[in-house]
């Protein structure tokens, strides 16, 4: 197989899905896929488009709100992600993406506990995301709440024990919560996954190893 096809078949499915947006304009379901793999294939403006043209058919498609959301976040439009997640969680409260992006933008904000709250109601709506374990966990450090730290970054290794940034969180668990010799174990596995360690972090963790 050619080092292309992944990308000759992602054009394969535009062309299908573009297609089918033709034949069936309204099909809130063509332009929401259509947008997603616009966005896999890094057609941003055309996966922007298409999501919206799925929202403007039906503005409960949440899952379209969401994905919205999430790209104004990456584009770094805070308040416009905000309003797209909010509104997913309007259509439907029990949305665990919104939630998680609602986390990640409390977050960025500095607002920890706010961050807590959100990423507590992705975990309660979607128990197997391992992504919003790991940013509670994170949440949590961040806050001082080392405890619920260490519950939500053991459940996200439980779930994705290869995620480097899973593995570096429970490290940092562990340190706060003086359990030094398993955060020496859990920080080697981040950098064996190959996850940038904080240096700094790996220096506290070597001195009080050595008390």
């Amino acid at each position: 197989m050619s080092e292309n096809a992944p990308k000759e078949n992602l054009d394969k499915v535009i062309e299908e899905l573009e297609k089918k947006c033709e034949e069936i304009p309204d099909s809130v379901m063509a332009h929401h896929h259509l947008g997603l793999v616009y966005r896999k294939a890094g057609r941003l403006d055309d996966a922007m488009r298409e999501l919206k043209k799925a929202v403007e058919l039906d503005p409960l498609s949440y899952e379209s709100l969401i994905n919205i959301g999430a790209m104004y976040f990456e584009q770094g439009n805070i308040d416009a992600a905000r309003e797209a997640n909010e509104k997913a969680l309007q259509v439907n409260p029990r949305a665990a993406h919104a939630h998680a992006n609602m986390g990640l933008i409390y977050q960025q904000a500095g607002d920890g506990e706010k961050a807590i709250d959100a990423y507590g109601k992705a975990t309660k709506y979607d128990p197997k995301m391992a992504s919003a374990w790991v940013n509670l966990a994170s949440a949590c450090i961040m806050v001082g709440n080392f405890e619920l730290a260490l519950k939500a970054a053991r459940e996200a290794v439980k779930l994705e024990p290869d995620f480097g940034v899973a593995q570096n969180n429970l490290a940092v668990a562990l340190y706060f919560n003086k359990q030094y010799d398993d955060a020496r174990v859990h920080l080697d596995l981040a950098k064996n996954l190959g996850y940038q360690i904080e240096l700094r972090f790996e220096q506290a963790l070597t001195e009080a190893l050595a008390r």
